[in-house]
């Protein structure tokens, strides 16, 4: 596996994370809870977009992803 497709998959886990966060704040009763969710949840958007611009460098790094 190419280091692009390790940082893709660790990219499509943090998004289902994301989600999992979400809906923890939505359907939690603490108000607490709920704000410590979404700002988890924040946090991993902020990671998320680190992740895709790392990406997108690393398809221009690799010789597989490059134009011929």
């Amino acid at each position: 596996m190419t280091v692009v497709a390790n940082v893709q998959q660790c990219f499509t886990s943090l998004k289902g994370i994301e989600n999992q966060l979400s809906i923890m704040a939505l359907n939690s009763n603490d108000e607490d809870a709920r704000r410590v969710f979404h700002k988890s949840m924040l946090t991993i958007s902020d990671i998320k977009k680190d992740l895709q611009d790392r990406i997108l460098v690393l398809q221009r790094e690799e010789p597989q992803y490059q134009s011929k």
